[in-house]
């Protein structure tokens, strides 16, 4: 593929504000595989695994052949009926135009579609996974990451093109795509309040969260990109706590530890929005400049104090009688597997994952790299023009 990367040749820019139909396609594509994902979990916590055509798995699967098929009709588009100008603004793969966005997505939306006789066959040979990460999702999950990547990767190119006053839509696209990318990358399973006074949680947050929201504010042409962003993950992931909960669910796979009689919710999501104002604060100071170093670590320890102390003391209150709500979902988030027990209200493994002065230290280390290799990525990315 020829390079992704602005180059001296000017390229054309985008002429309107307006979302182009494909890039509101790759949107729809998203937004439906996300709810299809998180459904899927809560789907497997009350009534346990199902077959194929569940809802969940309709829903993410429609996504991915949404976004693969307005790709695939824009290659088809642009290479037959595109202008010179259209074509100069896409990568070139096998003699068909479209933009290096689209053609991820296109591999994402086949890695999907062939995942789905793969787990099939895999279920008749080695009967129900073990765990979550059987080939056969691993390449769903793949397929998955790369349909979300490439409609973020469109919106950033149209983004990168546009004139000075047309920019605003083509920003919240793509700030919209990042913010669902950011959910889908934040596993449910760590984000439970029980294991937020423990070590693990705050060193594995710290490792990856400041690379990703720095990268999408630094790649972003819009103020208080990184608060945007989390904000839009904040919104996807409680849209689905609090509507989950709304329908009727019963297990129907062995053993039955805890009744349920409703979908259960999931964990309520990470308040980021509180340390992505840092990392807006401090790369406001620097607009129009190369961020450095020193840049990296005000930002890493900012974000890394302030994701520590928020979720030290929310997961306190997630814990007590007062979060036991519709709202909240204290009490909601439990798989029928679970036994019930006063250990859904207490902190898990005190003594096996302490939260001690040296991993407090190495956490705020790895926050502090992360934001520095966030820095570097979003640079590259706010040259991406195809």
């Amino acid at each position: 593929m020829e390079s992704v990367v602005h180059t001296a040749v000017a390229r054309p820019r985008v002429e309107s504000a307006s979302l182009p139909w494909y890039l509101v396609a790759m949107l729809a594509g998203a937004a439906s595989i996300l709810v299809g994902v998180l459904w899927d979990v809560s789907w497997h916590v009350s009534i346990g695994r199902d077959t194929f055509w569940s809802p969940p798995h309709a829903a993410a699967y429609l996504g991915g052949l949404l976004a693969g098929l307005s790709s695939g009709l824009l290659a088809l588009k642009t290479t037959f009926r595109g202008s010179a100008a259209e074509r100069e603004a896409t990568v070139r793969f096998w003699g068909f135009h479209a933009p290096f966005g689209s053609w991820v997505a296109i591999w994402g939306s086949f890695a999907m579609l062939a995942s789905a006789p793969f787990d099939n066959w895999w279920h008749n040979a080695y009967g129900l996974d073990v765990g979550a990460l059987s080939p056969p999702h691993f390449l769903l999950l793949t397929g998955i990451f790369c349909i979300l990547l490439g409609a973020m990767l469109v919106a950033l190119s149209y983004q990168n093109r546009a004139a000075a006053g047309d920019m605003l839509r083509l920003g919240i696209a793509h700030l919209i795509t990042a913010g669902l990318l950011l959910a889908l990358l934040i596993p449910v399973h760590i984000v439970q309040p029980n294991r937020r006074h423990g070590g693990f949680f705050y060193q594995t947050f710290a490792t990856y969260l400041p690379f990703l929201l720095v990268s999408f504010a630094r790649s972003s042409r819009l103020r208080w990109a990184a608060t945007i962003t989390s904000a839009v993950y904040m919104l996807a992931v409680g849209a689905m706590v609090w509507t989950l909960p709304l329908f009727p669910a019963h297990p129907r796979l062995g053993p039955v530890n805890m009744q349920i009689t409703h979908m259960a919710s999931l964990p309520f999501p990470l308040l980021l929005v509180v340390p992505a104002l840092a990392i807006d604060f401090f790369l406001q100071r620097r607009e129009g400049k190369r961020a450095g170093w020193l840049d990296a670590a005000l930002i890493g320890v900012a974000f890394f104090v302030l994701f520590f102390v928020i979720h030290w003391y929310f997961a306190i209150f997630q814990l007590s009688p007062g979060a036991r709500n519709w709202f909240f979902a204290g009490d909601r988030f439990y798989s029928y597997l679970d036994h019930p027990g006063a250990h859904h209200f207490q902190f898990w493994w005190p003594k096996d994952d302490p939260m001690t002065a040296p991993i407090f230290g190495l956490a705020v280390v790895w926050s502090f790299l992360s934001a520095r290799a966030g820095l570097w990525w979003g640079q590259w990315m706010s040259k991406v023009r195809r």
